[in-house]
């Protein structure tokens, strides 16, 4: 743990210097140590700012240590910063992916049980009503989706509504990789106007076929996909592993920004 919390403060650091960002000289608490706080939440304590918080000033990483509102403040005037460290990760994983082999797929974020839809608060409307077809149930939330390497490691992801479908979050995806690279996705993904839109561009996009599909293709190849999905659910099950029952919030941005935070968390797990 204590080596993971260096990492992070390196990583957050040395991101702030080669943007040369700017802070304020009366500042006590740098953004590097407020962004390191935020991911170290996210990695150990559920998301909880206020453990983390706790923590890192009793042990002495964080001597300086913001109050939980001036926190929380700052945290969400510095959010793009994160999303930056991200993308970085993701484009020095997308060169040293040789195979160019990526997988597609997204994961339900559930804001509340169903019989509590009425009543929420972050957010209203059918359009967060989603289905999950493994589980044959409907959740209400978000739905996070990314798309990872061979080895699982994230390089880029978005949010989108519940009800947003797989098919419909493919014209969303940046896709800044490779020219030859291949995307695997399950069956959601089969747009055959998106794949010879990619092929034009010079990537593969290559989901799993249906029964009826009128662009079959080989056992190999279907054999070839199902074996390299197996990844994106590991990291599926990385993403979970760090998430809450729960996720504590009071508004839609709070909540975007903590689910934004565990994605970055289980990306920096790939370091260690």
């Amino acid at each position: 743990m204590d080596t993971q919390i260096v990492v992070v403060f390196c990583l957050c650091d040395d991101l702030l210097k080669s943007l040369h960002h700017y802070e304020d000289a009366q500042c006590q608490m740098t953004d590097a140590e407020v962004m390191t706080t935020a991911i170290v939440a996210m990695l150990y304590f559920k998301g909880n700012f206020c453990l983390a918080s706790l923590y890192l000033y009793e042990y002495r990483y964080i001597p300086n240590m913001l109050s939980k509102s001036r926190f929380n403040r700052r945290l969400h005037h510095m959010a793009d910063l994160f999303l930056t460290l991200f993308l970085r990760l993701g484009e020095t994983r997308k060169k040293l992916n040789e195979k160019s082999v990526y997988v597609i797929d997204s994961y339900p974020i559930a804001v509340c049980d169903n019989y509590r839809i009425r009543h929420s608060k972050i957010y209203q409307g059918e359009e967060w009503r989603g289905y999950i077809s493994s589980k044959k149930r409907y959740f209400y939330g978000l739905r996070i989706h990314v798309m990872i390497t061979e080895q699982g490691e994230p390089v880029e992801f978005f949010l989108a509504p519940g009800a947003f479908s797989d098919t419909s979050a493919l014209r969303l995806y940046n896709f800044d990789i490779p020219e030859h690279s291949w995307i695997i996705g399950d069956k959601a993904y089969n747009d055959y106007q998106m794949e010879d839109l990619m092929r034009e561009a010079g990537v593969e996009l290559l989901p799993l076929r249906k029964k009826n599909s009128l662009r079959p293709v080989p056992p190999f190849m279907t054999y070839l996909q199902v074996s390299i999905r197996k990844v994106v659910e590991t990291t599926g099950s990385l993403i979970e592993r760090l998430l809450p029952k729960s996720i504590h919030a009071i508004t839609a941005k709070g909540l975007e920004i903590k689910v934004a935070l565990f994605v970055l968390a289980s990306s920096i797990n790939f370091l260690s």
